[in-house]
């Protein structure tokens, strides 16, 4: 028995020291540019084993005498031979996607939508921030304010109003805003410059343990660039007096960038009426963005970025079904209060600090600050509450916000099992000071309505740990989030509301999830977990903390497959419970609650199918299609609608890229009608938008034209159904309220590169 023992005690040595032989270290970089590619696989073609490169480009496998294979989406892969060398350096080139080259489960992460991001990045047109937000799945966008107001979002069955429900991050930070003047989780994308973006990810439902606060409906997280291709200047001119520029220039020359050293600057500036509207929006924005990368050691990165922006616009507000009918308005362009529109600031300052330590740890550290003005005049119901002077409000806040996200990862390899620990701390203040609601005339002031400052903290905690052994994939996780929420009422005689008088709130979010490969062409997947959204501030304190952070639960069962070599498929069934559902309100009715209103249980059920098919080298077809029956818990039947969540939404396209430089597609976006009010007998009337985008792209420039609703057909981008009043109606009329979308649209772009 000794002999035994002690045999198999030397075999396994001896197996131990045969594999850290055979252990291959190395990084894969963009050949251009030389920046880390992460995410990249690296497969062994003989065991079919495979790895995922780390946030610096690095992986390690196992290897021998075999052939590795890496490749990364948008880059022409690569089969190297293994030479013997421990340490290799693999630089990989752009080129055209070929489907035929993905695979499935390659990674040992939680990322059953990565294959949908990559491939929608690099193969569909985007023309601005919130086509950035179109290229999610399932997720539609509407603006309803003149261009500068953050869009509605909707997903899932949730029309998440401007963001409750779908968490949005850029470069780890926050785009929610808590407890804002117009809504709760209020997403203002238009300080992205689209052209800075390099990645994105995204996730639907609450199953991912690093997103916490509004992450039911899902999240959505872009990464800028840290290196420039080439310097860029874009010059774009289109209908309705549309103008954009924008410029994109490195700071540091070749010699920095060999030593890891990159910086550039970007900036956008923009002018448009917005469309036929007998009110010109005068929409213009202004982003200017900067960011610097370089590393301080060989185990340690450092990134600083810097943006700011500001935006103005008119607006004509929603109009009722029966303005133009009973002649109102002249038309569907109309206005009835030419006084609407707003201004928005936002800078923004981000520091990320990534080391490497010894043992395989990771240790990322992030800090953040945002400084941001809001300013919004508007009037959905005319004359309801005030019958003299009209219901015109104005909405402002001034917020000053600040945070810190950390992060350790730990990968072990023991055998066929990789573990995947990860573990995470962070927090977040916003201080809103003032925040008001006045009410107005013709955009004078009349009168007080709402007048206060919040602050609050959201400090969290997560943990989540991966194993990947044979064909399962198994990730568990836990999430810790403590909120303290205070509000002082600065038009209360008692001033009850001091800081004393703060509501704090705990929330434990567990997460389970589990993949199967059955290979590398078919994935199943089982996701369960408990997600939330928080609360207005001010609601808080009102409801003497009841009903603070309601919990949602739900679950996922998908598959990612590839029955043939060119064709993808990603489809899952779900469900979501809210215990609390956070509906838009009409504002002056919702005074102390503010535009968020506390709507009782809901559960949602659907469905989510996407396909990506490759028909040749040049040519790509892609097509959504999500179905939703989102429900109240708590109403009769018939009466258990949720007003304006989408239930059938399909978005499709196909696109081109010709080795002569043409290149563009063609796509359309639906959305079905769908209930207006509680008992649907109002309808919010759904839409068939068809758009086109040609490129011709050189080296040096690029030629360009896109075209909006290239049918020109008439529909409504936003509808609402208001209790309103005109000046001279005799009872309110509760209606469906409007804003017309945009016609045909063209413009024109000239990029020049160098």
């Amino acid at each position: 028995m000794k002999k035994y023992l002690l045999s198999m005690l030397l075999g396994a040595m001896v197996s131990s020291a045969v594999a850290q032989s055979n252990i291959i270290k190395g990084k894969v970089v963009d050949k251009l540019t030389r920046e880390p590619l992460e995410s990249a696989v690296v497969r062994n073609l003989s065991t079919g084993k495979s790895v995922p490169t780390n946030h610096l480009g690095n992986f390690t496998i196992i290897a021998g005498s075999d052939s590795l294979r890496v490749s990364f989406t948008g880059y022409q892969p690569i089969v190297m031979i293994n030479s013997g060398e421990k340490s290799q350096l693999i630089e990989l080139e752009k080129s055209a996607i070929q489907l035929k080259d993905v695979t499935i489960g390659n990674s040992n992460r939680l990322d059953t939508y990565k294959i949908l991001s990559s491939l929608d990045l690099n193969m569909q047109p985007v023309r601005s921030a919130q086509d950035l937000l179109r290229l999610v799945p399932g997720l539609f966008i509407a603006q309803h304010m003149g261009g500068g107001k953050a869009e509605q979002i909707f997903l899932r069955g949730f029309d998440a109003d401007h963001g409750t429900d779908i968490n949005v991050a850029v470069d780890g930070i926050p785009v929610n805003m808590v407890t804002h003047a117009h809504g709760q989780g209020y997403a203002d994308m238009h300080f992205l410059i689209p052209e800075t973006v390099a990645s994105y990810d995204f996730g639907k439902g609450p199953y991912y343990p690093d997103k916490g606060d509004f992450t039911t409906g899902g999240f959505v997280e872009y990464k800028t660039r840290s290196v420039l291709d080439q310097d860029m200047i874009k010059l774009e001119a289109g209908r309705f007096n549309t103008y954009r520029g924008v410029a994109m220039i490195n700071l540091l020359g070749e010699k920095a960038k060999k030593q890891g050293q990159n910086a550039y600057i970007a900036a956008e500036g923009l002018f448009s009426d917005g469309g036929p509207f007998q009110l010109p929006e005068h929409f213009n924005r202004y982003n200017l963005f900067g960011k610097y990368t370089g590393r301080l050691s060989d185990n340690t990165c450092l990134m600083v970025s810097a943006s700011a922006f500001r935006s103005n616009w008119r607006a004509s507000g929603e109009l009722p079904d029966r303005s133009a009918a009973e002649g109102y308005v002249s038309n569907r362009f109309g206005v009835i209060d030419s006084a609407q529109g707003g201004h928005t600031r936002r800078t923004n300052a981000n520091v990320k600090l990534t080391t490497d330590l010894p043992g395989g740890f990771t240790f990322e550290n992030q800090l953040y600050y945002s400084h941001y003005t809001f300013d919004l005049t508007s009037n959905f119901t005319y004359y309801d509450y005030y019958p003299d002077t009209g219901d015109e409000f104005r909405q402002q806040e001034r917020r000053d916000l600040g945070g810190y996200n950390g992060k350790v990862t730990k990968i072990i390899k023991a055998g066929n099992n990789t573990w995947t620990s990860l573990a995470g701390a962070g927090a977040r203040y916003d201080h809103i000071s003032p925040l008001e609601t006045t009410h107005t005339e013709h955009g004078n002031f009349l009168d007080l309505l709402q007048l206060g400052k919040a602050n609050e903290l959201n400090a969290n905690a997560w943990a989540e740990e991966t194993l990947l052994t044979g064909k399962w994939l198994f990730n568990t996780g836990i999430r810790f989030d403590y909120f303290h929420f205070n509000y002082q009422d600065l038009l209360s005689a008692t001033e009850t509301n001091t800081s004393g008088n703060g509501k704090g709130k705990p929330v434990f979010s567990p997460k389970i999830n589990v993949v199967y490969n059955f290979n590398d062409k078919l994935q199943l997947y089982l996701k369960a977990a408990k997600g939330f959204h928080s609360n207005d501030a001010r609601v808080v304190i009102a409801n003497k903390g009841f009903d603070v952070i309601p919990a949602a639960y739900g679950a996922d069962l998908g598959v990612n497959w590839k029955p043939l070599p060119r064709l993808y498929v990603n489809s899952a069934l779900w469900y979501l419970y809210l215990q609390q559902e956070f509906t838009f309100g009409q504002d002056l009715s919702d005074l102390v609650e503010g535009p968020v209103s506390p709507s009782g249980r809901t559960v949602r059920v659907g469905w989510d199918v996407s396909l990506r098919y490759q028909f040749n080298d040049w040519l790509f077809a892609n097509l959504n299609a999500n179905v939703a029956r989102p429900r109240a818990l708590d109403s009769l039947k018939g009466h258990d609608y949720i007003e304006l969540a989408p239930t059938l939404t399909s978005t499709a396209g196909l696109d081109f890229r010709l080795k002569n430089g043409i290149n563009g597609g063609i796509s359309y976006r639906y959305l079905h009608d769908r209930a207006a009010n509680a008992d649907y007998s109002l309808t919010a009337r759904g839409y068939f938008i068809t758009d086109l985008a040609v490129n011709y792209t050189q080296k040096r420039y690029e030629l360009g034209l896109s075209i909006e609703n290239l049918f020109n057909r008439a529909w409504d981008e936003s509808q609402i159904a208001y209790t309103s009043r005109f000046k001279n109606e005799t009872a309110p009329v509760e209606q469906v309220s409007y804003t017309p979308g945009v016609p045909f649209f063209a413009k024109l772009k000239l990029s020049v590169f160098f």
